[in-house]
Formats: C-alpha cells, sequence, structure tokens
C-alpha cells in the first residue's frame, strides 16, 4: 500500500502543476532561406493559451466534419474543399495577427471564415444556400468572405487569391495603417504564373504581404514531389526570403508568424514567402476519395503521428492542466454547439428566385439580359422587381 506521505507528495505536486500558468515547449526548428537569423525553436505559452488552440481546432475538425455529412446527405451541393488536419495553420496564425490584418485564400476556407468572427451557423447556411449565408447563400463553400473583420475570401479560381493579396497589403501600406496581408495558396497552386508576378511586384513595392503555401502534400491527387521541381515552398520566393514552419503545431505556427508580421512591417516594408508544412485528411474536394493516389495507411499514420489536435492534447495533459476526460467533455459540448448551428442554419430560409440576379449589376438591371436562349432571356419589364 503508498505511505500517506508518499500520496500527499505527489497529489502536492501535481496541484503545483495544475496552478502553474505557462510553460515553455519545443518543436520542430523552424528552416529560413535568405534571413539573417530564424526564432528558435521554443515557446512560452499559457495554460489558457493551449485550452484555447484546443477548443479552437476541435471546433474547426467538428464543424468539417459535419460538412462531410451534410454533403454526403446531399444538403450541400457543388464543390466543398474540406479543412481537416490543417486546423494548426489558422489557429496560430490567428494567434499572432489582429483584425487590422487582412486574410485572404483558397476555396479551403471554412475555419477562415469561423476564425474571423463568422459563426459557424452561419457558414453552414452558406453552405446550404440559406440567406443567413454571408452570400445569402450565392457563393457557397468557395466563396466565403467577412469584409468586416478584413476576410477576403475563399476564392474558387486556383491562386487568383495571390495577386488580390498583394492589393490588399498595398492597401494597408498606402492607409499606413500598420495591417499587413497574409496571403494563403496551397501547394497546387504554387506553380501559378501570378504567383510570382504578385511577388514581384511585392518585392518591388515593399509591400508588408507573407504569401503562405499550406503544403499538404498534393495538389488535387498529385504528390509535390512529381509536381513541383523545387518542392521547399519557403525557397520559391527566390529574391524574397523565406521561413519554413511546421504547420501541425499550433504554437510552432504561432511564433512564427509573429516572427513574420513583424519582418514585414519593418522599414519601408518588405515581403515574406512562408511555408506550412501539413496534411489534409480528406481527399481534395468532397468528389475526391482521396485514396488513389495515397493509402489509407498514410492517411492513419499523419493521424496517429502528426495529427494538431492530439498533439495539443498531449502538452495539456502532460502538464496537467487538463485531464483526458475534460478535454473530451469539451469536444462534447462542441459537439452539441455544432448540431445547434446546423438546425439552425436549416432554419433560414433560401433565396427567393426573384433575387438570385441580384448584386450582379450595380443600381439598375439592364434592359435585357441574355441568357441561353432568346426565350429564355430576360426582359427588364418581366421581371418583378423592376
Amino acid at each position: 500500500m503508498l505511505s500517506r506521505t508518499f500520496l500527499k507528495r505527489n497529489l502536492g505536486l501535481r496541484a503545483i502543476r495544475m496552478m502553474s500558468s505557462s510553460a515553455t515547449f519545443e518543436f520542430t526548428p523552424f528552416k529560413g532561406y535568405m534571413l539573417d537569423e530564424v526564432p528558435d525553436n521554443k515557446i512560452e505559452a499559457t495554460k489558457d493559451e493551449c485550452m484555447g488552440y484546443f477548443r479552437t481546432m476541435a471546433r474547426y475538425r467538428r464543424f468539417e466534419i459535419m460538412a462531410d455529412t451534410l454533403y454526403k446527405q446531399r444538403l450541400i451541393r457543388g464543390f466543398c474543399h474540406l479543412y481537416d488536419g490543417q486546423e494548426a495553420i489558422i489557429t496560430g496564425l490567428e494567434a499572432a495577427c489582429s483584425y487590422n490584418d487582412s486574410i485572404i485564400t483558397s476555396y479551403r476556407c471554412h475555419a477562415h471564415q469561423i476564425s474571423r468572427g463568422d459563426t459557424p451557423a452561419n457558414v453552414y447556411a452558406e453552405l446550404l444556400g440559406r440567406q443567413a449565408g454571408c452570400s445569402r447563400g450565392k457563393g457557397g463553400s468557395m466563396h466565403m468572405y467577412y469584409k468586416k473583420n478584413n476576410f477576403w475570401g475563399g476564392n474558387g479560381i486556383v491562386g487568383a487569391q495571390v495577386p488580390l493579396g498583394a492589393g490588399l497589403a498595398f492597401a494597408h501600406k498606402y492607409k499606413g495603417d500598420g495591417g499587413i496581408c497574409v496571403t494563403m495558396y496551397g501547394d497546387g497552386a504554387a506553380n501559378q504564373g501570378q504567383v510570382f508576378e504578385a511577388a514581384n511586384m511585392a518585392a518591388l513595392w515593399k509591400l508588408p504581404v507573407v504569401f503562405v503555401c499550406e503544403n499538404n502534400q498534393y495538389g488535387m491527387g498529385t504528390s509535390v514531389e512529381r509536381h513541383a521541381f523545387n518542392s521547399d515552398f519557403y525557397t520559391r520566393g527566390h529574391y524574397i526570403p523565406g521561413l519554413w514552419i511546421d504547420g501541425m503545431d499550433a504554437l510552432a505556427v504561432k511564433k512564427g508568424f509573429e516572427f513574420a508580421k513583424e519582418y514585414v512591417l519593418q522599414g519601408e516594408g518588405r515581403p515574406l514567402f512562408v511555408e506550412c508544412q501539413t496534411y489534409r485528411y480528406h481527399g481534395h474536394s468532397m468528389s475526391d476519395p482521396g485514396i488513389s493516389y495515397r493509402t489509407r495507411e498514410e492517411v492513419q499514420n499523419v493521424r496517429k503521428g502528426r495529427d494538431c489536435i492530439e498533439h495539443m492534447r498531449n502538452l495539456i495533459i502532460e502538464k496537467e492542466w487538463a485531464t483526458a476526460e475534460e478535454l473530451k467533455a469539451i469536444e462534447k459540448e462542441i459537439r452539441k454547439e455544432i448540431d445547434q448551428a446546423v438546425k439552425d442554419a436549416k432554419a433560414s430560409p433560401e433565396l427567393p428566385v426573384s433575387h438570385l440576379t441580384d448584386d450582379i449589376y450595380f443600381n439598375e438591371v439592364p434592359p435585357f439580359i441574355r441568357m441561353i436562349d432568346h426565350e429564355t432571356s430576360l426582359l427588364a419589364h418581366e421581371d418583378p422587381k423592376v
């Protein structure tokens, strides 16, 4: 039987750990390109911060799992690209930035919309084609948008958001508001010519922009080894310095983006390339089963060995800031929140057919709108709103 003294001593140590408000963590070291120095691989984080990161990532994960279910129920139509596996990037990025900073990304944008302040219910409403969505249900999965807090999409054309991001950075510099633009794209878009055109302009004009490649290892169904001669995407800025970050660790992402933000704001401003190495669990989109170009074992190995949520869970339990049961209780709360969000989204009405052509023309609708043929074309006097 354990002695009373032994139990008191060890229970006392656990109580001290539980009361400890912060700890220093190590992570996979950064790699730099054309940088005089890179940050070290240590960060101090508080219990509240780590618990917040866990809750945030678990919330995004649950949101995407439910989106998968809704798509398979044929309640979400069209293209739908899920973010599960990559949650540490937007979580760590937001911890280092503010709503004064702009974010623009590709079509894998559900978590970004929520991170910028929209609600899961409203995002589901957009996915389901309901009026409560950010585009009143007309944009769908790929076209999230939250101007209030400087989220500029959600863009359906591969790489098209990158020059727009350079433009947003120009706006921040022109206005002198101290903001930056985080311009995100995938490894599949890294070979787009417009990426290099935007980088050239950003370097010439000294724009405060961070070009972020979320390298999830596959451009659609093609591995990085097969689609990129140089798969060290943080070096692809050539004359622009770069930073490699472990994108499966929210703490590493936070520290990396703290450095990145400070870097691009120095002097007159300057761009930086960042690669966040990560992994997506779903296929490229919901129409892609994701196992024709990789094995189930590969996906499971990443889940078991590198998952960002499990990594944060283990850090919290190791520091005895929460028990496994307490973290499971948080996930149970999140399930209830997401279930309610789906109900709220379904309760929002669909947009009337008469409003489908809204927001295309400014002020006046032209007298004639050509459709596929003359019979289905629209005359202004036939439109009940005109």
